[in-house]
């Protein structure tokens, strides 16, 4: 795959050391780590086995907590419940929390018959139900986190929208997969996506919200789907994604901070800045793209999170050599 790295900032070669309390930083000024990875493990049974190097090089890193931004499997892989259930038992072997956001291969591309011919409506709720029982992360040490159905009458299934903040930054999952965000095929298939884009266009606008609310330094977004930034606005190729699109462009510019928007789906690993402003002349500075490594790649990508860095976010590959 090929590789596009624009203005990478350096990351710091290793973690602060532990202090008395009382000599501590402000925690919100204090630099942190996150992993972020995704599009993984899809050649199995082959892939277990690397997937889990992975993981083990990802607990080695220490990160805060990783971010998993969809698609445990392939799309043309069976999306029964026990492939479903074999990498949700990987994720609590991340020693650090880990929070998930769906991707489509889990659930919207399940009425392929190389996927098993399911209802996607039917795998959606059972996705729902095997990652996003409690109002807390995965990984063996789980963190609590805000979710929208929790704080939000008017979408109360949407369990896997969620929010926490680290270090001054609030991050938030966003619910927007792949295959034109599931806005096509049938009528069922369409009005699903109805009420999915108006619940995540209301957990992007509280995100912004919140993070005016407490003056918060950057907000994160993390999501599986890639937004087909390049198109033009309103090309029907990706009309699934022009609501998401907007209301990050609006919030983003009206914000004003470092805002990264972190997803998956075509499996390059890029850094840049893609978004358009909201009236369309020329991109926002304020906003950074981190697409991860997906397959064949399976590795990951270390994000250092540091205030006093007016970029904010710097990045560098986490490689496994066994992996490559």
């Amino acid at each position: 795959m090929p590789l596009r790295r624009v203005a990478f900032a350096a990351l710091l070669a290793a973690a602060l050391p532990a202090v008395p309390a009382a000599a501590q930083q402000d925690a919100a000024d204090a630099p942190f780590t996150f992993v972020a990875l995704g599009d993984m493990p899809y050649r199995i049974p082959d892939d277990y086995a690397r997937f889990e190097r992975l993981i083990d090089a990802i607990n080695a890193a220490g990160p805060a907590f990783s971010i998993f931004v969809g698609d445990t499997k392939g799309g043309g892989v069976d999306c029964a419940d026990a492939v479903l259930q074999r990498v949700r038992d990987a994720f609590d072997t991340f020693a650090a929390p880990l929070v998930y956001t769906p991707g489509d291969n889990e659930w919207t591309d399940c009425h392929r018959a190389a996927a098993g011919g399911w209802d996607p409506l039917e795998r959606l709720a059972r996705v729902r139900a095997m990652h996003f029982a409690e109002p807390q992360s995965l990984g063996a040490a789980p963190m609590p986190l805000t979710r929208q159905s929790d704080v939000d009458a008017e979408h109360p299934q949407m369990v896997e929208n969620a929010r926490w903040t680290h270090g001054g930054v609030l991050f938030a999952t966003i619910h927007v997969v792949g295959s034109n965000n599931g806005f096509e095929r049938t009528l069922p298939s369409v009005e699903e996506y109805f009420a999915r884009n108006a619940a995540n266009l209301d957990w992007i606008a509280a995100a912004f919200d919140r993070a005016e609310e407490e003056n918060l330094d950057a907000i994160v977004f993390a999501f599986q789907a890639e937004l087909m930034f390049e198109l033009p606005p309103y090309d029907h190729r990706n009309s699934g994604f022009h609501d998401t699109l907007r209301a990050l462009a609006e919030g983003a510019a009206a914000y004003g901070r470092p805002v990264l928007l972190v997803h998956g789906d075509t499996h390059e690993f890029i850094v840049d800045r893609p978004l358009l402003r909201p009236d369309g002349m020329g991109r926002l500075v304020n906003v950074y793209r981190l697409e991860v490594f997906g397959d064949p790649h399976i590795q990951a990508v270390e994000v250092t999170v540091d205030p006093a860095d007016p970029a904010m976010f710097a990045f560098r590959p986490l490689i496994v050599p066994e992996n490559q």
